[in-house]
């Protein structure tokens, strides 16, 4: 495809609204603008600054069809690094589309996904990390993602690489270097100095490696499963953290029948809570398979909340058996998946019973248990901030750079690869010649991250992600 014609799109989300945005961008994106375009002032937009905003009417022939404002952005000032033109008007859809069959009549082309920035990518705006934190930004639904993708838009993860890389180039070339003069038996490179290289360079790596477990569960939320017996108060409970009434409650026992999820931010962190069926023996077909299915997410959560009644729990000993029973099977079955243990109502409970009951709660080896209402929401907040201390916030709070691209994950891993065989093959005294293969395979990884090495279908599948418009 062809990224020297203009290119015209809807920016902001189609629908009717107060207003829309309406992007054209190409070197004749002006002139095509211009000439539908009549401006209050009587101005040329051709002739105007870069940077500035025009009152007029856009009109087809004779008719007008709306009163708007133009936004000029000439090249290579702009976020396509073309000249951009933003026509903003007002949000009926009817208008919206009029305007946009009226540029591509006079011969416009509908801008595919994501086409926008891609032509910034291509026109060195953006490098191509730059260009993906684009997307997260505009699917950030939590602080803690909208401040990693703004701050891989800054280029804070492009410019680490890029630095690496280009000290890593520095070594290849005085290796491809001695390559040149072989039958000279000299060394341009220092070994001493790049093997320290290579000992940096896989520090780093680790380190970003290693941030993908927290940036992914950032990027995507926390999948919590709230599991116990029939009848505890789970979806109590779930509808105290949502603070609205999402589940059924009813003193029915297995009135969950089905999963049922929602999402909120606790700290700036997405967690997915998950209210399942109660874990109990019934010999109802549905309770069953609901049952069945709750098993299934605790699969999938990467925190399991347990809850059971705090009264009856310091009262019946046989039931407090069961409990501990049950838990220790979860502990079992999933011993790395933290479990969070949730003694509710003890709205019920004395303060002798709250102490002996937190004995008995701090005898269960490796879990940390919170008391609660959920009824009265007393404890709650508390539940939340055990919650958020399960994630790994520190890199956030550093402003450390986290990796949440799986594509920059897999580039990193393979890029650890290559540097281990060059510290490998620099400690076995390997020939100039072999190392050079593995270091070459290492700058191209690196540059798969940023950009420097592309293809496109590489670049198809990463734009075909991104939204009309952008």
């Amino acid at each position: 495809m062809t990224h020297d014609d203009t290119i015209v799109a809807l920016a902001t989300p189609s629908g009717a609204g107060a207003i829309a945005v309406i992007r054209l961008s190409g070197s004749d994106s002006i002139r095509f603008v211009e000439r539908q375009f009549r401006s209050v002032s009587g101005k040329e937009l051709s002739k105007q600054a870069t940077h500035t905003i025009h009152l007029g009417h856009i009109v087809d022939e004779n008719r007008t069809i709306d009163e708007v404002l133009v936004s000029v952005f000439k090249d290579p000032n702009s976020y396509t690094g073309e000249n951009v033109v933003e026509v903003s008007c007002h949000g009926s859809n009817y208008i919206q589309q009029e305007i946009i069959q009226l540029f591509l009549r006079k011969g416009c082309r509908m801008a595919t996904a994501g086409e926008f920035t891609l032509r910034a990518f291509l026109n060195g705006k953006l490098d191509l990390s730059q260009a993906e934190a684009v997307a997260d930004l505009i699917s950030s639904d939590n602080e803690a993602s909208h401040q990693i993708a703004m701050q891989q838009m800054r280029g804070g993860f492009s410019s680490e690489i890029a630095k690496l890389r280009e000290e890593l180039l520095n070594f290849a070339s005085l290796i491809e270097l001695e390559l040149d003069f072989a039958e000279e038996d000299v060394e341009f490179a220092d070994r001493t100095q790049f093997k320290a290289l290579t000992e940096r360079i896989t520090f780093v790596l680790k380190r970003l490696i290693d941030s993908f477990a927290v940036g992914n569960v950032i990027k995507n939320g926390i999948p919590v499963a709230i599991v116990g017996e029939p009848n505890v108060g789970k979806s109590t409970l779930l509808n105290a953290l949502l603070n609205e009434e999402r589940a059924i409650v009813s003193e029915i026992a297995g009135t969950t029948r089905d999963t049922i999820e929602d999402e909120i931010s606790i700290g700036g962190i997405g967690f997915r809570f998950i209210d399942t069926a109660g874990i109990r023996e019934t010999q109802d077909v549905i309770e069953g398979l609901g049952i069945q299915k709750t098993f299934e997410k605790i699969e999938q959560a990467q925190v399991v909340v347990y809850l059971f009644e705090a009264d009856v729990m310091a009262q019946d000993a046989d039931k407090s058996r069961n409990v501990q029973i049950e838990l220790e099977k979860i502990k079992n079955k999933y011993p790395l998946k933290p479990l969070l243990i949730v003694a509710n109502k003890i709205d019920k409970l004395s303060e002798d019973a709250k102490s002996k009951l937190n004995r008995v709660l701090e005898d269960i080896e490796n879990a940390q248990f919170v008391l609660l209402s959920a009824k009265e929401g007393i404890g709650v907040e508390l539940l939340k901030d055990t919650l958020l201390g399960f994630v790994n916030t520190g890199a956030l709070k550093n402003n450390d750079t986290i990796v949440t691209n799986s594509r920059h994950y897999d580039s990193l891993l393979k890029a650890f690869e290559d540097i281990d065989k060059v510290k490998h093959g620099l400690e076995s005294g390997l020939s100039g010649d072999l190392l050079a293969i593995d270091i070459r395979q290492a700058l191209y990884h690196f540059g798969e991250i940023t950009g420097q090495v592309t293809n496109d279908e590489l670049l198809g599948n990463i734009f075909a992600n991104f939204c009309i418009g952008k």
